[in-house]
């Protein structure tokens, strides 16, 4: 059993190269677009903090409020003793907010995803985007439903699979709302379209929209003006929430069953207080200050055109996250010690997070970016990108 625990073949020699670019731990965090690791202040540019909110000095008064009142942690499933007054009123408010009838917080966002399981069994299907989070497989494999990929953003492919299905099992289909690796968002209108065509229910993941995307923050469905069109949405607290865990919103009815039924809600501790209270504080800001989101969304258009006027492939995303393609998962990992020694700390994007052949370097920008610092990525990016070859010199 443990002869068969090894790491990806290619990250021997990334490793000999001085090149592992994973658990790299940070020493501090402050709320200017950088971070310390190893001692150095470097530009952090594959943060999920979009809206700068992590450090932001209201949730932070707001943790620790609930700690002095609540303590640390729950003690506790939501089940039986770790549900708390200040839960309730994070999901009355997430529920307005995404104009749905119900919510249930979860600990993290993962397990919001993992919720899901309750909700389908070995009969019925479910048609899942080919670039979905691993969360949103897991739950599908733990309920042993039938899971089809359809290509990404392929609504010729979907439809096909839909009029394949039993048609005495329920349907599912999973998407994300804004694509974590690529950026991309979901053809909404589309797959929407194909759900109620087909009688199927539709579920929207928006770890990484809510908050970000349309005029009131709402994500995808608002920024494709179908607020309505997603039957369930799942979130998590850990992007523009700036704090960790996530949420379930949809029917009355159906989150009740979730609370009942959902081993991810059943049988994990509630979330703790001083986050439940970060991302109530979170909730506040998203509501009122729409230039975060304005100066992130801006600060990228910009640095997406920098890094593509260099010679880098970036993809179709419009959004804060900028893809920078370099295909082979050693020269991605070569790429990211490059930046990291040119002062900039990225992400390095490599199978099974994509598809073999598909590494990445995933940039990201955030309400705090400076143009300084915007600066800094893309000077570290030529320079990086010149020396291996990635673009013309």
């Amino acid at each position: 059993m443990f002869d068969r625990c090894r790491l990806h073949d290619d990250f021997e020699p990334v490793a000999e190269l001085g090149a592992y670019p994973y658990y790299r731990p940070v020493q501090e965090r402050p709320a200017t677009g950088e971070v310390v690791v190893d001692g150095r202040v470097l530009v952090s540019a594959g943060s999920n903090d979009y809206l700068g909110l992590s450090a932001d000095p209201r949730l932070k008064e707001a943790a620790c409020r609930a700690i002095r009142l609540l303590g640390t942690g729950t003690s506790g499933s939501r089940l039986v003793n770790g549900s708390l007054a200040l839960h309730e009123t994070l999901e009355g408010r997430l529920a307005a907010f995404l104009g749905q009838e119900a919510a249930m917080v979860t600990a993290t966002g993962f397990l919001a995803n993992l919720a899901l399981s309750a909700l389908v069994g070995p009969r019925d299907a479910v048609l899942a985007d080919q670039l979905i989070h691993a969360s949103l497989i897991d739950a599908v494999r733990l309920s042993r439903a039938r899971m089809r990929r359809y290509r990404h953003n392929d609504l010729a492919h979907l439809e096909r699979l839909l009029r394949e299905c039993d048609p005495g099992a329920a349907g599912l289909i999973l998407t994300e709302g804004m694509f974590s690796t690529t950026g991309t968002l979901c053809d909404l209108p589309g797959i929407a379209a194909l759900a109620r065509r087909y009688g199927a229910r539709l579920a929207l993941d928006g770890a990484h929209d809510i908050g970000l995307l349309g005029a009131g923050g709402r994500g995808a469905a608002e920024h494709h003006g179908l607020e309505g069109a997603a039957d369930l949405h799942t979130l998590a607290f850990s992007k523009c929430f700036g704090t960790t865990g996530g949420a379930v919103a949809g029917p009355g009815q159906i989150i009740v069953y979730l609370r009942h039924h959902a081993r991810a809600m059943i049988f994990s501790a509630a979330l703790s207080p001083a986050s439940t209270a970060a991302a109530l504080a979170a909730l506040d800001v998203i509501e009122t200050e729409p230039e975060r989101r304005r100066r992130a969304l801006a600060a990228a258009d910009r640095l997406r055109a920098d890094l593509a006027g260099l010679g880098f492939e970036t993809g179709a995303s419009r959004t804060t996250i900028i893809p920078v393609h370099v295909g082979d998962t050693v020269m991605c990992c070569r790429l990211w010690r490059e930046l990291f020694d040119e002062g900039v700390f990225a992400t390095a994007m490599v199978p099974p997070s994509v598809p073999e052949g598909r590494a990445l370097i995933r940039v990201s920008t955030t309400a705090l970016h400076t143009e300084a610092q915007l600066d800094r990525i893309a000077t570290a990016f030529a320079a990086a990108g010149r020396r291996l070859a990635l673009i013309p010199s």
